[in-house]
């Protein structure tokens, strides 16, 4: 008897099933290793592999060579080439007019998703595929377009051909469709069992609107901001015929780039684009920390 109460300790020991792998902070086993504590299977070596081979042919490489020809000239000669007043004055004019129509997107974007997905209304197709008409057309077409409809001969009787208005148009309607179908699917998903409830505990429109859809709306309007923002600033057909380039005042910073270029200064033209690379970095960190805290605040 006593033998057997002791073999008991050891009998179930022996049969106790195997302790679960280690699991990590979202549940999934974790294989490891003596070197780490991940190991990359062949497959998924392979397709890392070729994902950083990808990346760094289209994106890396060439952001490199971007700034390696900035440096060439050392930095004196790239503070002279973004401060020389008609490449400052293209600049200031490229953020501000961007930082401005991004703005808009996210008001106006968020606003045409919420018709799309909650409202019906007759012409509610044919209004999403004119939504699509600034992806599917081709950026001179578009300038052609907007020139037609609002240079001197348009049919409107908006004339804004040669001016700062001319700037804000071009990039608005090429950034149009980028809040709105980045913001558009993730309403859809959204439990409306949730907006029922809060408003069944008293909370008002506004409030659920606030507490309830717009932290859940939050990473899709960032992430359609980010791409408008990115898309405006580096714009070029478009605005080209309705702008005119006029310099100190309708000049972009895509039309100085080309302009240093054609004139054999590839070092200035890379200063500008690094300038408006670093820019849009900025800009892309500032949006995704507003997009956690309103996000945490939700």
């Amino acid at each position: 008897m006593t033998s057997t109460l002791a073999e008991r300790p050891g009998r179930a020991a022996r049969e106790r099933p195997p302790a679960p792998a280690a699991r990590g902070r979202d549940g999934r086993a974790r294989r490891r290793t003596r070197n780490g504590p991940y190991r990359l299977t062949a497959v998924s070596g392979l397709g890392l592999g070729v994902s950083l081979l990808w990346f760094s042919a289209l994106a890396l490489v060439p952001l490199v060579a971007v700034l390696v020809e900035t440096s060439a000239g050392g930095w004196p000669a790239f503070v002279a080439a973004i401060t020389q007043p008609q490449t400052a004055a293209a600049l200031t004019l490229t953020v501000s007019q961007a930082l401005a129509v991004t703005a808009v997107n996210v008001v106006m974007g968020t606003l045409v998703a919420w018709v799309l997905v909650r409202d019906a209304f007759p012409g509610k197709r044919i209004l999403e595929v004119l939504i699509d008409i600034p992806f599917a057309l081709p950026t001179i077409v578009a300038g052609l377009v907007l020139l037609a409809l609002y240079g001197p001969s348009g049919p409107l009787g908006v004339d804004v051909a040669n001016t700062r208005a001319a700037v804000f148009l071009a990039f608005l309607f090429v950034t149009l469709p980028f809040v709105v179908r980045s913001v558009q699917p993730v309403l859809a998903e959204l439990d409306r069992d949730v907006e029922e409830a809060a408003s069944s505990l008293g909370a008002t429109r506004a409030t659920t609107f606030r507490r309830v859809i717009l932290p859940a709306l939050a990473p899709a309007i960032t992430a359609g901001a980010a791409l408008s923002f990115a898309r405006a600033i580096s714009e070029y057909g478009a605005l080209v015929l309705l702008s005119g380039n006029l310099p100190m005042r309708t000049e972009v910073g895509s039309v100085r780039i080309l302009s240093y270029l054609e004139n054999g200064q590839p070092e200035q033209a890379a200063a500008v684009a690094s300038v408006l690379l670093l820019v849009s970095l900025l800009v892309i960190a500032t949006i995704q920390l507003v997009q956690r805290r309103v996000a945490r605040r939700g």
